[in-house]
């Protein structure tokens, strides 16, 4: 992976962060918390939305949609978590 894939990863994941954080109210974690959250979401989403079926398009808009919502499936189980 070179410098532009890897800051691409980055963007993706902080956008995809930032917009879990704001779909989950309450759930952000600062800059570097949704960078974290959204590509350890995008991991979650490349394993649960096959297994359901569910297939998203390419691209960067894909991308950031596919790491958003396993982010929120995250932010979810987090909170349950806390509980």
């Amino acid at each position: 992976m070179g410098i532009e894939g890897l800051l691409i990863f980055l963007l993706v994941g902080g956008v995809a962060g930032w917009l879990a954080g704001q779909i989950m109210k309450g759930f952000g974690f600062g800059l570097i918390g949704n960078v974290v959250v959204g590509i350890i979401g995008a991991f979650v989403a490349g394993f649960v939305l096959p297994i359901l079926g569910v297939s998203i398009g390419s691209g960067i808009v894909g991308s950031i949609i596919h790491a958003t919502i396993g982010a929120v499936i995250l932010l979810f189980v987090i909170g349950i978590v806390k509980r």
